[in-house]
């Protein structure tokens, strides 16, 4: 039978399947189901520092400043009775519950945007059992005076700066949407990043034709997005000391097996968890062996890279020449005149 088994952030897996970020990971019951369907370790759900501090706002909106614009008010300011869990509190309690019931390591989320807050939560987690941490800078550079410099310099500054007080592994989610990836990579691993990830989804607004109102809109992934993401890593693959992980439209065993042909360490699932269940994971643990055994691929350390760029047969077709050929092979369908 294949060897499956993979290293990612340093950590020893029994095979390239990680559940991402999601609310999988909110239920130990559920979380453990994911282990139990062949999941090799597992990313929480992310740690929102925004969130962090419009619950702080709230609270101290709520207890102390009742009485404002209204004196008469001020011997009236609601007591608490109780002490109140706060959202941090519930995750770090919930990343510990994680720890103490699976056998899987546990990487946990933090989704921040200034340096003190990043580290202080980032300190916690790790003192909370975490085996590595996948920070997510969601940041949309909308300021016209905000140049893509400046843009990556803010990654490296926090990440620098977190790096300087944490010992686990640190792994980089990022979007696709830097102009050099390749060469932002390389600065990231030289302050101090033990991976990446590639890549994150940006959700777009909609706007509401009846109310003009800009509404969120979440809409999961489909495998056709997994293209992006294979092909940047084909592109990285032996040109950084990092590792690698992809996410974002990986549904199928095929195109698990894409990813690692490819050059990635392993595969983050979410979407397809999510509309089928924790269990899917065996069915692509399943073909995913078969295809190995298939090809006489004897483990998943010898596949991996193999078509890369540096290993392609055709290394330019992950390049601009691919472009002339896509668009001179388009045929009209039948029916449709051209």
């Amino acid at each position: 039978m294949a060897d499956l088994s993979t290293e990612y952030l340093g950590l020893k897996l029994a095979n390239p399947l990680v559940p991402s970020a999601s609310p999988l990971s909110r239920d130990l019951g559920t979380a453990k189901r994911l282990e139990d369907a062949g999941a090799a370790a597992i990313v929480m759900y992310s740690l929102f520092e925004e969130k962090i501090m419009h619950e702080q706002l709230h609270a101290e909106r709520f207890f102390l400043q009742q009485g404002l614009g209204h004196a008469e008010a001020d011997s009236f300011h609601p007591t608490m009775t109780g002490r109140m869990k706060s959202y941090q509190e519930e995750y770090l309690e919930q990343l510990q519950r994680l720890k103490q019931s699976l056998d899987i390591p546990v990487i946990a989320s933090l989704n921040g945007t200034s340096p003190g807050g990043w580290i202080d939560y980032a300190i916690e987690m790790q003192q909370a059992g975490a085996d590595a941490l996948e920070l997510n800078v969601y940041h949309i550079a909308a300021h016209p005076d905000e140049s893509g410099n400046d843009v990556e310099q803010r990654y490296i500054g926090l990440l620098a700066a977190l790096k300087r007080h944490v010992h686990i592994p640190v792994a980089m989610k990022l979007s696709p949407q830097f102009s050099a990836p390749i060469h932002f990579a390389r600065q990231l691993e030289a302050a101090g990043a033990n991976g990446l990830v590639l890549f994150n989804r940006f959700y777009q607004p909609d706007i509401d034709l009846d109310t003009l109102q800009v509404n969120p809109r979440l809409e999961l992934s489909t495998s056709a997005e997994a293209l992006l993401r294979i092909r940047w890593i084909a592109l990285m693959h032996g040109k950084v000391n990092l590792s690698l992980a992809v996410t974002g439209g990986f549904h199928t065993a095929e195109d698990l097996v894409k990813a690692l042909l490819a050059g990635a360490d392993v595969t983050h699932v979410c979407s397809v968890l999510l509309s089928r269940g924790p269990e899917y994971l065996e069915e692509l643990l399943k073909g995913m062996t078969q295809w190995l055994e298939q090809h006489e691929y004897q483990s998943v350390r010898q596949m991996k890279g193999s078509v890369s760029q540096r290993h392609a047969i055709d290394p330019a077709a992950y390049e601009r020449t691919n472009y002339m050929s896509v668009l001179d092979g388009y045929s009209s369908p039948a029916g449709v005149l051209r």
